[in-house]
């Protein structure tokens, strides 16, 4: 068992004496003191993980610590010992965030359990803290890549509003990294040791994703069959990122923008009215001025929404953080894949360099990853690389340096670039060129991460 930092705190020296010679044969350290003020005082000078105390002391009860530890660090357990008699006021201490009681005379075993317990708490809340500080460090605003005079303007725009509390609507086509600067805001602010909740509204239907967003009771709906809670509330003292929101129902932005306003909902199909604290992140890569002209989006939420706009840049407009991205994904897919990949040729750098990557920083990723688990060797070629990003044509009769499936890939997939381009992104005359429904499209422009080329 873990060694505490433990505080006895009883006014009887025999009792006292006792219990602190059992807790340093089991290992742990023990601090004595006879009185409230006196444990107050070693609590505010020492290292204390628990606080095991007498319930009925002169001068400062129990309960009165208790309420006074609390107050100077609400993490310190503190643990009741309380005769048959006092057994009211030790629920009472359970009420106002006591750990635990035991009863006099202490059986030993029982306090073995107990303080074991005790341990496990402090071994999981010291594993979360240190959780928590490496989610901070992962998204540490100088850890973004964006070397070029687009992103650090971005960046420091990001480091002004991360602070705040004001909602944040981050624009940019898919893939440019939006949800990577939604997590450097939360991560960066003073909710970040709150929840960071994400949901996407384009993923599901309009009922199921009022679900999601607020929950349900028990028969609500054919096939709830117990109690919900939506995201708003599992993301109570931290933040929702809300993705697409370009995408909401009208009758679901009418309920957003209540949340937006009062900080309070109903779940499906309940009538209690609940409140939470939630800083809300959202993102889209629709033109949301066109969709209020058009009447689809609400022009109060719009406002709501958009009390600071961050605007992604996509990585054709910045290509000087191209070279830095690749080798972050190199580095990122060689040792998480186990392979031995440590640069590129001239060609295949330079062709990589050149294209103007409509999936933005995504499709970047996917061509790495493919490449590193292609590459032939050490160092990756022009020919690791698809056929569109080749200069020039295979002349006939040459060999294919991909796979039939993979090249018939590449083809499809530009042929669904160009029909976009030629349909001016609108997905339902692509689809018609194309000889295919709107939704086998819809599925084709994740598979191939084109969804930034659509309007």
């Amino acid at each position: 068992m873990e060694a505490l930092h433990i505080l006895v705190v009883d006014d009887e020296p025999a009792q006292r004496e006792l219990i602190g010679g059992f807790l340093r044969k089991q290992g742990h350290e023990v601090l004595l003191a006879e009185g409230g003020a006196e444990a107050l005082a070693r609590v505010r000078e020492r290292r204390v993980d628990l606080v095991l105390s007498d319930c009925r002391m002169p001068g400062m009860s129990g309960l009165d610590l208790l309420r006074a530890v609390k107050a100077v660090n609400p993490e310190i357990p503190l643990v009741l010992m309380t005769a048959y008699g006092t057994v009211e006021t030790a629920v009472q201490a359970m009420k106002e965030g006591a750990a635990d009681f035991l009863t006099k005379p202490l059986d030993l075993d029982e306090l073995t359990l107990r303080v074991g317990r005790v341990t496990e708490q402090v071994r999981l809340r010291s594993a979360v803290r240190e959780l928590q500080a490496q989610l901070v460090e992962r998204h540490r605003i100088e850890g973004i890549i964006g070397e070029s005079g687009r992103m650090q303007e971005v960046l420091a725009l990001v480091k002004r509003v991360a602070p705040s509390d004001a909602t944040v609507l981050i624009r940019g086509e898919s893939g440019t990294g939006k949800e990577l600067i939604a997590r450097a805001i939360h991560y960066n602010s003073p909710r970040a040791g709150g929840p960071l909740v994400t949901l996407n509204c384009a993923a599901l239907p309009e009922q199921l994703l009022e679900s999601e967003l607020f929950g349900h009771e028990k028969g609500a709906f054919t096939g709830a069959a117990s109690q919900r809670k939506g995201r708003f509330e599992l993301a109570d003292g931290g933040s929702i990122f809300l993705d697409e929101i370009g995408d909401l129902s009208p009758a679901l932005q009418v309920k957003l923008l209540r949340v937006l306003q009062e900080r309070q909902f109903e779940r499906l199909g309940g009538s209690r009215t609940l409140h939470v604290d939630v800083r809300i992140l959202a993102a889209t890569h629709r033109d949301l001025e066109a969709a209020m002209r058009a009447d689809t989006f609400r022009e109060d939420l719009y406002y709501r929404l958009n009390v600071v706009a961050i605007t992604v840049p996509p990585l054709r407009e910045r290509r000087e953080d191209i070279p830095p991205l690749l080798d972050h994904f190199l580095r990122k897919f060689a040792e998480k894949n186990r392979r031995s990949v440590t640069g590129l040729t001239a060609a295949a750098r330079d062709a990589l360099l050149r294209y103007d990557y409509p999936g933005n920083v995504r499709e970047l990723e996917n061509l790495v990853e493919r490449a590193v688990l292609l590459s032939r060797g050490p160092v990756i070629d022009l020919e690791d690389l698809p056929v569109t990003l080749r200069p020039g044509e295979r002349g006939p009769g040459a060999p294919l340096a991909q796979g039939l499936p993979e090249v018939l890939a590449d083809i499809e997939r530009q042929a669904i670039r160009s029909a976009l381009e030629r349909s001016g992104g609108v997905q339902t005359k692509a689809a018609d060129e194309l000889g295919i429904s709107e939704r086998v499209l819809r599925y084709k422009l994740r598979k191939y991460g084109l969804e930034g080329h659509a309007g």
